[in-house]
């Protein structure tokens, strides 16, 4: 089947089979590519107009127990300098963040085992109780079952967990044997049963990886269906044992944004900080390509340097207000405007408009 065949089945159904998707990736021509963009804009539109949310990111540990080969933060980079907000620090960010318009803050750390299940527990419950009207994402990776239920009960809305990869092979090339692909994937089967919005995702370019690897994470996207999808491309981190390895594309970036907006309709999709590292309108093009989420950091400017997952990774210098004038500025340069919004999945908006 031609490409053009492939996006038309996918505009339509809104799943391909396993080769469907693999010809569709590996095929795509640049002039193909903007039908897919069209009609992934087209769909978004349908549920989203041309609104984009914002996530106040919080960067609050740069400690992790973890060494995947990938990662700037990993345990075993000792070039890292390391770095924990208190909670007051925390809320700190959350309060400016408010005062901006933020209605969605992600609480993002590495594996950081420096700060207890009830510390993180009240953290949310604070914030929950200072303003009522926003939503809590945590990005902290794996834990218990009883740990995340524990936090959900606390009032977190969300939890962000990329898979990586969908192929239990290519999992174990980018991670040390000590991590287990069968316990990521219970963790987000884990998280959707007890009830939160879950974000899954993986990296484009990443070491190793094929086209029938991207094809499966789109497969087993569809088995998971999450709420939210992070895409970004593979960057090399200096210190990382994959330093050598080539980044990501833009380009490939943007046709994963494009197919995954068809297949998933309503799926809130970030156009990533990385995406806007490897290209100046890196975010701008994610939009366009499908994406209707960006993520401004809210993290103090004495710490965004430390949290290094990749290299040059951009706006580490800007307070928080310049992010979000920055990035509103470029939303409206492409016809899209940013909304103060909780900004839920499209489904859970209906069902608050219904009550």
């Amino acid at each position: 089947m031609a490409v053009l065949e492939w996006i038309e089945t996918l505009h339509r159904d809104t799943v391909l089979d396993k080769q469907g998707y693999m010809e569709l990736i590996a095929d795509c021509s640049e002039e193909e590519a903007k039908t897919l963009f069209e009609k992934a804009c087209a769909v978004k539109e349908q549920y989203y107009q041309k609104e984009v949310y914002v996530r106040g990111l919080i960067e609050f540990s740069n400690y992790c127990r973890n060494n995947c080969y990938y990662c700037g933060i990993r345990s075993q980079n000792r070039c890292v300098e390391r770095y924990r907000l208190s909670p007051s620090e925390i809320l700190s960010c959350v309060e400016e963040g408010y005062a901006l318009g933020f209605r969605t803050f992600v609480l993002q750390s590495g594996e950081d085992c420096g700060y207890s299940a009830q510390e993180i527990g009240h953290l949310v419950s604070d914030i929950k109780k200072r303003h009522s009207d926003c939503a809590v994402t945590l990005s902290v990776g794996e834990r218990e079952r009883d740990i995340y239920q524990y936090w959900f009960e606390c009032g977190a809305d969300r939890y962000l967990l990329r898979h990586e990869t969908a192929t239990k092979e290519h999992y174990e090339m980018l991670h040390p044997k000590e991590l287990s692909f069968e316990n990521r994937i219970r963790c987000l089967y884990d998280l959707k049963e007890i009830g939160y919005q879950v974000g899954a995702g993986f990296m484009v370019g990443s070491p190793y990886q094929t086209t029938e690897h991207l094809a499966n994470d789109i497969l087993f996207l569809k088995a998971l269906e999450p709420h939210m999808i992070g895409i970004g491309p593979f960057i090399a981190q200096k210190d990382s044992p994959f330093a050598d390895m080539p980044n990501g594309t833009l380009n490939q970036t943007l046709l994963m944004l494009g197919i995954l907006r068809l297949s998933f309709p309503k799926v809130l999709l970030p156009a990533t900080t990385a995406l806007g590292t490897i290209d100046p309108r890196g975010r701008e093009y994610g939009i366009l390509a499908g994406a209707n989420v960006v993520m401004p950091n809210l993290s103090p400017v004495g710490v965004r340097e430390k949290y290094q997952l990749y290299d040059n990774k951009i706006c580490t210098g800007e307070e928080s207000a310049q992010c979000k004038h920055c990035l509103s500025n470029r939303m409206e340069s492409i016809g899209h405007h940013i909304v103060i919004s909780r900004g839920d999945y499209f489904d859970r908006q209906k069902r608050q408009i219904d009550k």
